[in-house]
């Protein structure tokens, strides 16, 4: 990075006026990550207290925590097409509308089919949310601060992760350290599964208070809006009528988003299409989330008692936490695509450790542990791989969603490539209590696998966004 005064001076002048305006509009649209975060995380402080309410097997318990995903792949796929109509900000304000709903449902089920409705329908919106502020966070920003802008989106996730594990051991320690304890007339896993209403509640009021996209303002015909929206978040100087023109221009050169639009070439879809698949299937295949849904079964599977698991689920959230702050610091210096390596090589390390130190799990039943310097191992690695992720793969891919597809089809790729991320992620959620029954050290293996195809994969087929402005996209 120059040190040069003239270097210092021409960064200043390319700030928008109202610096501050475009980071708070940014962080309120990646809200809807910080609801994602704390839904599909705050499970794992439950999954014992749902089995124990319900007597489920751990395949249908597998089930009701996944379910959520397959209604994230739903949201996904939706909530482009909803965007495109309705514009970005009403599609917010729905998606925090099925957060609120959900949160409450989830907190009062009859039965574990009536909770995996709640769950399915947290999905949905989960799903809507991966999407919508992604792009609409890439439509407000100047290209010079977008990915860093971007990473909103990815710090709000980690720190809702974060949250959700730090409410689930303080429910948890209040309830003298059982999930099924009683706390205000109720369970303690079902406050924590109620606890989502009130940010929901909030993100929907301030979704009332942020711009809409300039992009969908110009598509609708909102001329004199978009101009007053771009005045306030592009650079000083800007000549507006130029942005606008450009932004019109790209849009009436293309057609209405169709998902036949996808479709080309001899493999089915579009080349770009398929690398946006291929990062979010990878994204989801190294099992980031087996940690965030079932870390604290995972250590107890391993001899570690309840108060000590609850602890080590938190404990990785800030890892997570920091990675993210990270990632931000060096996304737009170093790039995209060598931030994702630097991770995919760190990750394929610690998985392989963790895998290697779960082979040593001894004992039968309840009397399970592992060796204490294995143990050491194991719990450096599950920590050193959350890191790697966090600073890479965890924020590299949805800035390149937000990025890396042309306008024609920005909004229906998008789509595509996050319904892929869900199943992706339901297929590692489902098989996990199965798996780690069979073989943990095997699972984990598998895992390790997965971190190093994704090398080759970067090399080869991910194109570097950085600096570029979206309609240079194509």
């Amino acid at each position: 990075m120059t040190s040069s005064a003239h270097a210092g001076t021409g960064q200043r002048d390319k700030r928008p006026p109202h610096l501050s305006y475009v980071i708070y509009i940014a962080a309120t649209a990646a809200l809807g990550g910080f609801l994602f975060g704390y839904d599909s995380a705050v499970i794992n402080g439950a999954v014992e207290g749902i089995r124990g309410k319900f007597d489920v097997s751990s395949g249908r318990l597998g089930t009701v925590v996944a379910i959520a995903l397959l209604g994230a792949a739903l949201g996904a796929v939706v909530a482009g097409r909803l965007a495109d109509r309705l514009g970005r900000i009403r599609v917010m304000q729905i998606a925090a509308v099925l957060f609120l709903v959900s949160g409450i449902g989830s907190m009062l089920p009859f039965s574990v089919w009536d909770l995996a409705f709640w769950r399915t329908l947290g999905g949905v919106a989960i799903g809507m949310a991966s999407v919508i502020a992604p792009a609409y966070i890439a439509e407000v920003s100047p290209p010079e601060y977008r990915g860093r802008l971007a990473s909103f989106q990815q710090a709000a996730i980690v720190l809702g992760i974060a949250v959700s594990q730090l409410v689930n051991w303080g429910l948890v320690t209040l309830a003298d350290g059982d999930q099924r304890g009683a706390l205000l007339g109720l369970e303690a896993w079902q406050i924590m599964l109620g606890v989502e209403a009130l940010p929901a509640l909030l993100y929907g009021l301030m979704t009332f208070g942020i711009p809409e996209s300039p992009r969908h303002l110009v598509a609708s015909g909102q001329i004199e809006e978009a101009k007053r929206v771009l005045a306030d978040v592009e650079a000083e100087g800007t000549d507006l009528d130029a942005r606008v023109a450009e932004i019109d221009e790209k849009i009436h050169s293309e057609r209405k988003t169709n998902w036949r639009d996808l479709i080309g070439g001899r493999a089915g879809l579009l080349p770009i299409v398929w690398i946006g698949i291929g990062l979010s299937v990878f994204q989801q295949l190294v099992g980031i989330n087996v940690i965030f849904y079932y870390s604290n079964s995972l250590w107890q599977s391993v001899g570690i008692d309840p108060g000590d698991s609850f602890f080590y689920s938190f404990t990785t959230s800030i890892i997570n936490i920091v990675g993210t702050v990270i990632a931000m610091l060096f996304v737009d210096r170093i790039g995209r695509k060598a931030l994702a390596l630097i991770g995919s090589i760190g990750m394929a390390v610690s998985l392989g450790l963790t895998a290697w130190a779960f082979s040593f799990k001894e004992g039968t039943g309840e009397d399970i542990r592992l060796p204490d310097a294995q143990g050491v191992v194991a719990l450096i690695g599950a920590h050193g791989f959350v890191l790697f992720f966090a600073l890479s793969w965890g924020v590299v891919v949805w800035v390149l969603l937000g990025e890396m597809f042309p306008g024609r089809i920005r909004a229906a790729a998008l789509g595509v490539a996050a319904s892929a991320q869900w199943i992706a992620n339901w297929a590692i959620t489902q098989s996990f209590p199965t798996l780690s029954e069979w073989n943990l050290s095997g699972a984990y293996v598998i895992y390790t696998c997965f971190a190093l195809l994704s090398i080759p994969f970067l090399l080869a087929f991910v194109p570097e966004t950085k600096g570029k402005r979206l309609e240079e996209m194509g």
